[in-house]
């Protein structure tokens, strides 16, 4: 650990400089600068914990060691050390992966949008299952979900639906769902029994802040009109529903979920800067790596990356290989042996990028 002894000090002095400004009364004058100053502190907070318990385990084996020279304490010396030894590898580990640079939107709130793709209706029934299998999952984590726009079929399936996740995992936990996801299955208005393949993709853009990418207001064209769907009289009588065009690229997204048309507005400009802040990562991305990817995949949204197999009860995620016959299950919510496994392989990659 002595390479990154250094390091690992200047960000236990970081952490007491931050702990001094967030006791200094004048700091809560700007309420931007402490949220930023609080995500820091507990950004580095995990770090700096495992680091002193690393430095009391080492004055510790210290002392033992030097208990070895006493015959009457050797034996429960020895037995301690072998402990404490295999105790002080498991901290250097966790401290080599907590240094790893962090992905700067881990933490974010996220957009999560599904879109029906081939398939007809029964593209948009399967869009509908998904978005509900999403909310059940987030339900599990403690999650809030917005729903800002959704257009629907006469059959309750979803041509389109964009809603806000918020929560501290939101994140990390579903940036591995963006693709293309597939669904075999015999359609409710299939007569003839015959399985279909029918396609959806999901996008899961990280909520950008405007200071960390700027949208210039001469290249937006913002309309208002009325909104459809559900909500009673305020739909027919107010123009709250709020339409937003990005002039140099064409990309236009709707609001219409909020009954304040300013509420709109601020959703619609938020998923717009996400959307066209993750076409420039990846536009970035692509002209660094070329037609390289990981193991994991870019959640780019042409990949195809899960299967939904109805027949046979099964779950595919193509990107690593891995089935489980629980379809019920993870169409309820049941998510967790999927993502856990997708980032275990992005760490797995990430460790063999990283070896000399």
């Amino acid at each position: 650990m002595e390479p990154l002894a250094s390091q690992l000090n200047k960000a236990a002095l970081r952490f007491e400089e931050l702990e001094t400004q967030l006791a200094q009364p004048e700091t809560y004058a700007d309420p931007d600068q402490v949220a930023r100053l609080n995500r820091e502190q507990k950004e580095l907070a995990p770090l700096v914990e495992a680091w002193q318990r690393h430095e009391k385990l080492r004055g510790d084996l210290a002392g033992l060691e030097e208990l070895l020279a006493d015959p009457e304490c050797r034996a429960l010396a020895q037995a301690e050390l072998a402990q404490s030894r295999q105790e002080l590898a498991q901290l250097e580990e966790t401290l080599r992966a907590l240094l790893r640079p962090r992905d700067p939107m881990a933490g974010k709130d996220v957009f999560l949008e599904i879109r029906a793709g081939v398939g007809g209706e029964e593209a948009a029934l399967f869009a509908a299952d998904l978005y509900r299998m999403y909310a059940m999952y987030g339900e599990r984590q403690g999650w809030k979900l917005e729903v800002a726009s959704a257009s629907h079929t006469e059959l309750g399936g979803l041509k389109e639906l964009s809603c806000l996740v918020q929560g501290e995992s939101a994140y990390t936990r579903l940036k591995h769902e963006s693709g293309v996801h597939r669904v075999q299955r015999v359609p409710e208005t299939e007569s003839g029994g015959r399985i279909h393949t029918s396609t959806c993709t999901v996008a899961v853009l990280p909520q950008v802040e405007e200071a960390e990418f700027h949208l210039d207001p001469a290249n937006l064209r913002i309309d208002t009109f009325r909104a459809s769907g559900a909500g009673g009289q305020h739909v027919n009588k107010t123009e709250s529903a709020i339409r937003v065009t990005h002039l140099p690229t064409g990309t236009v997204v709707e609001c219409q979920d909020q009954r304040s048309q300013y509420k709109n507005k601020d959703r619609a400009l938020a998923i717009l800067r996400a959307r066209l802040y993750q076409q420039a990562v990846q536009e970035r991305e692509e002209a660094i790596a070329g037609q390289r990817r990981s193991q994991v995949g870019t959640g780019m949204r042409n990949e195809r990356i899960r299967t939904y197999n109805f027949p046979q009860g099964r779950v595919t995620d193509h990107r690593i290989g891995l089935t489980l016959y629980k379809l019920g299950a993870v169409l309820d919510g049941d998510l967790d042996e999927l993502i856990d496994g997708l980032i275990l392989a992005e760490e797995t990659e990430t460790k063999r990028s990283e070896a000399p």
